[in-house]
């Protein structure tokens, strides 16, 4: 009896479920016909998509979390980065800035050396102030010409603005010089107005001369334009070295007290020229031989 209530318990299972199955297979094609033609479950699929999405972005959310954070970590220091470089460049074009100014300054001022060398007669050469001395009561500087260029003892030195000194010590390679505002420098100077000669001293000061040996008398007044005289065969007449500043005649003293300011500033030139003079002759001989030169080129 259990045996037969066994055998005839289990086809009746069989058939129960593949009936089911079958069942839902038509509900399934007959819902997938309507809504292809019909749309006739997009309500349907609507309201699943909203019940559904709340669940998706929690499923979502640290995906979104984690990329997010590294985004912004790699934004971060791709910021970082890109801000270095940019003060990188920043701090090299503000040296080339400064580069570029000093050279603007420095063709300006061999531009002005130039357009003084077209004015002088004399062979010149321009040289550059390699040092200063440090000690506040001698003003000497150093130049990087010597004896090997023709550099001598007592030669002028100029600037495109006036007078600067003159060599005191020659070397091979390199020269020392004076300024004409050393306390053990005198120059002979005349006054352009009226040819008045004097000597110029210097005073220890980069922006003062004295003229100590003018009297009381003396046709001198402020603004004059003091030249050298060309006495003592240092320095060719005509050039430039000072201008008055102040004129106090006392008259109890024999001398005035005459101060001038340096035509040049010799606290700030970079360049200097120095001069070779050349004789009258010889600039006739010179003035000679190009007017052939040019006459046979005619």
């Amino acid at each position: 009896m259990v045996a037969s209530r066994g055998n005839t318990s289990n086809p009746a299972r069989i058939p129960a479920l593949g009936t089911r199955a079958l069942v839902l297979v038509f509900i399934s094609i007959v819902l997938m016909y309507f809504d292809h033609r019909e749309n006739h479950l997009d309500t349907v699929r609507r309201g699943i998509g909203v019940a559904v999405y709340p669940v998706r972005l929690i499923v979502d959310a640290p995906v979104r979390l984690w990329g997010w954070l590294g985004e912004s970590t790699t934004s971060r220091r791709e910021l970082k980065l890109e801000v270095a470089h940019l003060n990188s460049e920043r701090l090299v074009t503000n040296v080339r800035l400064q580069r570029l100014t000093a050279l603007e300054a420095e063709n300006a001022r061999l531009r002005s050396l130039l357009e003084a060398r077209t004015k002088v007669r004399d062979e010149v050469r321009v040289a550059e102030i390699m040092a200063v001395d440090a000690n506040p009561y001698e003003h000497n500087l150093v130049i990087d010409i010597g004896s090997r260029d023709g550099v001598y003892d007592g030669q002028a030195i100029v600037a495109a603005d006036g007078v600067v000194g003159q060599v005191i010590r020659t070397g091979l390679m390199t020269s020392q010089a004076v300024l004409i505002s050393d306390t053990d420098h005198a120059l002979p100077v005349e006054v352009n107005r009226n040819g008045l000669r004097t000597i110029a001293v210097g005073t220890g000061e980069i922006d003062r001369l004295d003229l100590p040996f003018l009297p009381n008398n003396a046709d001198i007044r402020a603004g004059d334009l003091l030249v050298t005289s060309g006495l003592g065969g240092a320095f060719p007449a005509g050039y430039p070295v000072a201008v008055v500043d102040s004129v106090t005649r006392i008259p109890q003293d024999p001398f005035a007290d005459v101060n001038a300011k340096p035509s040049a500033a010799l606290d700030q030139v970079r360049e200097v020229m120095l001069i070779w003079s050349v004789p009258a002759a010889d600039e006739d001989h010179d003035e000679e031989r190009s007017q052939d030169r040019e006459e046979s080129d005619e």
